[in-house]
């Protein structure tokens, strides 16, 4: 006699708190509400970077990941702030903890963003919509700050369905809507495609969910390798991946892959200094250090190869970041190369006893 197994589909709910570091600010700061508001580095410093912009701030242009200096020409009348880590660390407790309240099946992906996994919630809520109004409404009640939430059935609707409505917005998208939703949905919103990627596959004709879904899976493979058959599933409504409640950051890293091969160390130095922006601010979105750079290059032959650089210290700034890659990618003999693909990964955050960071003048270096 055959054992009849019946598989329960996953409810999911992805929040992402809206501006959250500016939010954070301008709730405590009262001259700062209303106001276009950056939290990051200072222009006036080398290297710095904006890790969040309040709605006012976005209006202009302003945008994560983009160096203060852009974002001040972007918008002249904008208040610069350092980030208060310790507060929005208090603060993301606190969410925490409203979050286990309804499941202990929690992800965080940074300070202000998580997936849960309710498909059994603790109160026997049963909604998975319920329960994501009710810790939105707790979130605004006990921290009076707002969160966008994305409810489907898998983490990536979820996590796309989350950005829809901001701020202060709630999706859902049930079983039925799925596909048809990711079939309507633009490339460029999927999660994951970044800009090459993007605009390589609206190239090819390629602009929403449905025309990636005419693709066979050995057409969308050979055009975007091992991403291809994330896509291919992907636009079927097909995610199985788990909430994963322990998963520990061991590495933060970009990468790009190029529209056309770069043959100059001038353009190659230009996409590794966006790269290395992209990276230091994901380590300050998830208040991280690390000790070890790591550069990764693809050649238009499909060739990989990777180098590393160590510190003596924590590194939190994208001047080094940058130098070191450049100076990783230059030990490579680039001159007579044809490459495809950049990347940049910090590793190695969790060595007790790391000094600070010396001055300019002691840098010390492991050899290359």
């Amino acid at each position: 006699m055959e054992e009849n197994v019946i598989q329960t589909r996953r409810k999911i709910i992805h929040i992402d708190m809206d501006a959250f570091y500016a939010s954070v600010e301008q709730r405590d700061f009262p001259e700062y509400r209303g106001k276009p508001l950056v939290v990051g580095g200072l222009p006036e410093g080398r290297g710095g970077v904006v890790a969040t912009a309040s709605y006012e701030a976005r209006k202009f242009g302003v945008r994560s990941a983009m160096p203060s200096k852009q974002a001040l020409k972007l918008c002249p009348e904008a208040i610069f702030v350092r980030p208060r880590f310790a507060i929005y660390k208090e603060v993301s407790q606190h969410i925490r903890e409203i979050f286990g309240r309804y499941t202990d099946l929690i992800e965080p992906l940074s300070l202000d963003e998580a997936y849960l996994d309710v498909t059994e919630d603790k109160m026997n809520i049963g909604s998975a919509i319920d329960i994501a109004k009710q810790i939105k409404q707790a979130i605004k009640d006990e921290l009076n700050l707002t969160a966008s939430a994305g409810v489907s059935v898998n983490k990536f609707v979820a996590k796309v369905a989350s950005d829809l409505q901001k701020p202060d917005g709630l999706t859902f998208i049930g079983p039925s809507a799925v596909e048809s939703f990711i079939e309507n949905l633009p490339v460029e919103k999927f999660y994951g495609v970044g800009r090459v990627t993007a605009d390589k596959m609206k190239r090819m004709g390629l602009h929403t969910g449905a025309d990636l879904k005419r693709l066979t899976e050995e057409e969308i493979k050979h055009h975007f390798g091992k991403a291809g058959t994330f896509y291919y599933q992907i636009v079927r409504g097909i995610d199985n991946r788990e909430v994963q409640p322990h998963r520990e950051t061991k590495s933060v890293g970009a990468e790009d892959t190029f529209a056309y091969d770069l043959t100059t160390i001038e353009e190659m130095n230009a996409e590794l200094e966006k790269i290395a922006v992209v990276v230091n601010n994901r380590l300050v979105k998830n208040q991280l250090k690390g000790r070890t750079v790591t550069l990764k290059i693809k050649y238009n032959d499909f060739r990989q190869v990777t180098r590393s650089q160590s510190f003596t210290y924590f590194l939190d700034d994208t001047d080094t970041i940058l130098s070191t890659a450049q100076k990783l990618l230059a030990a490579t003999d680039p001159e007579n190369s044809r490459i495809r693909l950049l990347g940049i990964t910090l590793s190695n955050f969790t060595l007790p006893e790391i000094p600070a960071k010396p001055t300019s003048s002691q840098l010390s270096l492991f050899n290359l």
